[in-house]
């Protein structure tokens, strides 16, 4: 009986990790063409790795669009914190909450909407919320349908699976996803949570692929990183580390005192309108931050130095201001966008002892090592730069050794 009862608690499993990507994936499918459609309605731009900011929109319009979006924003989350059925987060559905269906749908295509006028915040929150909603609503029709309850730990799995599968599903990160699910969320590495996580993130990703292919998020032009980076890697690691860890000081700081009811109305509006202000001379800090981390690898001059420090800086505090009006998002690409940045600041200075190193592999070491620290996922961290960079294996080692290093040292800033 125990037997019968275990073959149809994994046949249930595995039909749920495929329904659960293939509608993930229709979930992150339909949130891209969301941020399309804004971008092209506010900012009159399709963005892409080539062109991720609206650079040829005019000063105004970048300000009007940001500070109208705050504006919209702002009036939709007062609302439904005041009427609608409180929103769920990722941790709380895996303790047991459930997420509302309306809710969370208005709650994530919001986040999207404010990301697409040009909002300082980053779009994987939304996507991730959505699937582990959507995880919670299968579980509820596998009732319905006579499919074999399964335990505890294996609800959880799938809740934890399916926000991994939306990311992967809007930055075609599978493994990435994967890695956000067991390290982040489950904190827990074995054979059923790896391979329910990855075969979901791949159906996601495959899905997610539809609209958008298999290009690189970000485009670098050199990826043969070769052992002359190591050096540079031994010191921007530490640094990375202790720098990471301040900015998830900062967010951490900004999200337990985010406004609350009407203090909403007022604080997130004034963040659009600093960031508009500052994009209208500035337009690569609006978004997510994909217009920054892609200037820091394209443009490697060194009189760009102050306009990169300048750039790093505006970024951490546009996103932490953000997300202390009120708006909820992510922190994974803004954190790449820093540490791209700073990545490429320093190495500036070591290409003047080292003249045959590479700017833009500075750009990706320093962002995989703040990303590590800021989110305190190293392994998370140095994939995700794989894949949304699409570089090989060369890279395995100066980056590996980056994360290393900045998860050691903010540790220190953190402990």
């Amino acid at each position: 009986m125990l037997a019968r009862e275990t073959k149809q608690q994994t046949v249930t499993l595995v039909i749920s990790t495929i329904v659960l990507g293939l509608v993930v994936g229709l979930s992150s499918l339909f949130l891209g063409q969301l941020l399309d459609v804004v971008e092209r309605l506010f900012l009159h731009f399709e963005e892409n790795a080539a062109v991720p900011v609206p650079t040829e929109t005019t000063a105004v319009n970048r300000l009007v669009s940001v500070t109208l979006g705050g504006l919209i924003v702002a009036i939709i989350w007062y609302t439904l914190k005041r009427y609608a059925q409180s929103t769920v987060s990722i941790k709380q559905a895996l303790q047991g909450e459930k997420m509302p269906f309306a809710a969370t749908a208005v709650h994530v295509m919001t986040q999207i909407f404010y990301v697409g006028t040009g909002g300082s915040i980053g779009r994987e929150l939304a996507p991730r919320e959505a699937g582990a909603m959507l995880a919670q609503q299968w579980q509820m029709i596998m009732k319905r349908v006579g499919l074999a309850k399964l335990s505890t730990d294996d609800q959880r799995l799938l809740i934890a699976a399916a926000a991994g599968a939306g990311f992967a599903g809007i930055y075609i990160a599978p493994i990435t996803g994967m890695l956000f699910a067991v390290e982040i969320l489950l904190k827990k590495v074995d054979m059923k949570s790896v391979a329910v996580s990855l075969s979901m993130s791949v159906i996601a990703m495959l899905i997610g692929s539809i609209s958008k292919g298999f290009v690189p998020y970000y485009l670098i032009a050199k990826k043969d990183f070769t052992l002359n980076m190591l050096p540079f890697v031994l010191v921007v690691g530490l640094l990375m580390g202790v720098l990471g860890a301040y900015f998830r000081r900062g967010f951490q700081w900004a999200g337990k005192h985010s406004a609350l009811s009407s203090q909403i109305l007022w604080q997130l509006p004034l963040a659009a309108l600093i960031t508009g202000l500052i994009a209208m001379f500035m337009p690569e800090i609006m978004g997510n931050g994909r217009g920054l981390a892609e200037f820091a690898f394209v443009n490697t001059d060194y009189h760009l130095a102050l306009f990169l420090l300048v750039g790093a800086l505006l970024k951490a505090v546009v996103t932490i201001m953000t997300i202390k009006g009120g708006a909820s998002g992510g922190t994974l690409t803004p954190s790449i966008a820093i540490g791209s940045s700073l990545g490429v600041l320093i190495g500036f200075v070591y290409v003047l002892f080292v003249p045959s190193a590479s700017l833009v592999q500075a750009g990706v070491i320093g962002a995989a090592g703040f990303l590590a620290a800021s989110q305190q996922a190293p392994l998370m961290a140095l994939f995700m730069l794989f894949e949304v960079c699409h570089l090989d294996y060369s890279a395995l080692l100066p980056m590996g050794l980056s994360v290393a290093l900045a998860s050691a040292s903010s540790k220190w800033i953190l402990k």
